[in-house]
């Protein structure tokens, strides 16, 4: 496992266990946060407020990774991400690229899934 590697897999671990604040803490300042297909969110204390409004606002949080690539600073991998919430849960397939820079903390964090897919199941949650 790459030090990249173990930097994203303690970011996801962080991020399971609700640890917003800790998982935004291997973020860097600069950080870009890109769900695409939605626009980019830029900066550490943007991401975290709005991942406080994700995570915060679950039950349970559990992100498996079916597989993982790295190249230098750069890890892939394709997850299902669940989001267990009080009215019901969200499971996302998604495929997320994360760069770390050389002092460990990740630059660019971009995942890319089906918003219809995201969409349909948050209006089933609140309907």
């Amino acid at each position: 496992m790459t030090d990249a590697q173990k930097v994203v897999a303690a970011f996801i671990a962080a991020i399971e266990a609700k640890d917003v604040a800790g998982a935004c803490a291997m973020l860097a300042e600069n950080v870009s946060y890109e769900n695409v297909p939605m626009n980019p969110i830029v900066g550490r204390e943007a991401t975290q407020a709005v991942l406080d409004g994700i995570v915060g606002n679950a039950v349970s949080v559990e992100w498996e990774v079916l597989r993982e690539l790295a190249d230098g600073n750069t890890v892939a991998n394709e997850r299902i991400d669940r989001f267990v919430m009080a009215t019901g849960s969200i499971e996302l397939p998604v495929a997320g690229f994360f760069e770390v820079d050389e002092a460990g903390l990740i630059t660019l964090w971009r995942d890319y899934f089906d918003l219809n897919t995201y969409m349909t199941q948050m209006a089933a949650l609140s309907g």
